[in-house]
């Protein structure tokens, strides 16, 4: 009992060292469910711990019975209710967004998904062969690699959006950019511009940077639009900067530096809630230290842009993973020789 406690505790130590340190990292999401599996341990000691007192007492056995139940049916309907709503979304991106392969993503994660938990079980079956089996094995360890990285992308995502304060005592904030129609800034793009305006308010020293170039269909860079809508809305332009030539969120973090005038400053970075912690992962790489704040958007939206983000990170990353996936794949290779040899 007392090793499995010391245990738990040196692993919820090291989810806060990472906490303090720097979240930006997908050891923040795997650390964080390491708790929370450590956590359910340590309420299964105590409970075997004390199993004679607790069944003494009818309620309280009725109550952990009834939680135990509880979460049995969340796992077991869990996969049931994404295929469903990712579905239910994805139909609901496309008709309001329009039919373009960036709005499909939702509808087509579904579509898989359904498909690895229905359809690909029954193909186990076909595989009778070593060719056949070694590549189900392949395979099947590949999508559960996959989904269980996605799940790690997501926690981490949602714990770099967690603050307690507003006032960081920032020197800049640093807003992102997302394509303008003409001159005119769209809701999304708003959205940034007025959670910076917020911060800005909650940070008395801070200046504002608004980052963003010249795209397709834009008539002037995004960097002067949005100043132009900051202005709008009340504020001073002495406090803001802009950074006109970015085309892509690297840019927009490189070139935003060189519009510091300050070294090792203090900055926060601000952009649509589903996009903050690939941004952070590309200001980390930068060398840049910063903390993310999201604006909010529409939940069919955000799903999608989940998943395009979440892709966005698997391209920064694919050497790694790549790596991981072969390793497994050479491990089930090699066993299958062996087997067939003995």
């Amino acid at each position: 009992m007392l090793c499995g406690i010391s245990f738990i505790v040196f692993v919820v130590l090291i989810y806060v060292g990472i906490m303090v340190h720097d979240l930006r990292t997908l050891w923040s999401g795997v650390s964080f469910w390491g708790m929370l599996a450590c956590l359910v341990l340590l309420l299964f000691f105590t409970v075997s711990e004390y199993s004679a007192q607790l069944a003494s007492s009818g309620w309280i056995i009725g109550i952990l019975v009834a939680l135990f139940i509880a979460v049995v049916l969340c796992v077991l309907a869990l996969p049931g209710f994404m295929v469903l709503m990712f579905c239910v979304e994805g139909i609901k991106v496309i008709r309001r967004e329009g039919m373009k392969l960036s709005n499909l993503l939702s509808l087509l994660f579904a579509v898989l998904l359904y498909g690895y938990l229905v359809v690909w079980p029954r193909i186990r079956d076909l595989a009778e062969h070593t060719f056949g089996t070694v590549l189900y094995a392949i395979v099947s360890f590949a999508a559960v690699y996959v989904l269980i990285l996605m799940s790690m992308y997501t926690f981490s995502a949602l714990l770099n959006l967690f603050h307690l304060k507003k006032n960081r005592g920032a020197d800049y904030i640093v807003v992102l950019g997302y394509g303008i129609l003409g001159t005119r800034v769209p809701p999304l793009l708003a959205a940034r511009i007025d959670k910076g305006i917020e911060l800005l308010t909650c940070n008395q020293d801070a200046v504002m940077i608004l980052s963003g170039g010249q795209g397709p269909g834009e008539d002037i860079p995004e960097g002067e639009a949005m100043a132009a809508y900051a202005v709008e809305k009340g504020v001073d332009k002495k406090r803001i900067r802009i950074e006109s030539k970015s085309v892509s969120t690297e840019e927009n973090l490189l070139f935003s530096r060189r519009v510091m005038e300050k070294e090792r400053s203090k900055v926060i970075l601000v952009t649509t809630a589903y996009h903050v912690f690939r941004a952070l992962l590309l200001a980390r790489r930068q060398g840049m230290k910063c903390v993310g704040y999201g604006a909010k958007t529409k939940w069919y939206f955000t799903l999608n842009a989940l998943l395009r983000e979440f892709a966005g990170y698997l391209k920064m990353t694919w050497k790694f993973h790549a790596l991981v996936v072969g390793i497994a794949a050479g491990i089930t290779i090699a066993v299958r020789l062996i087997a067939l040899f003995l």
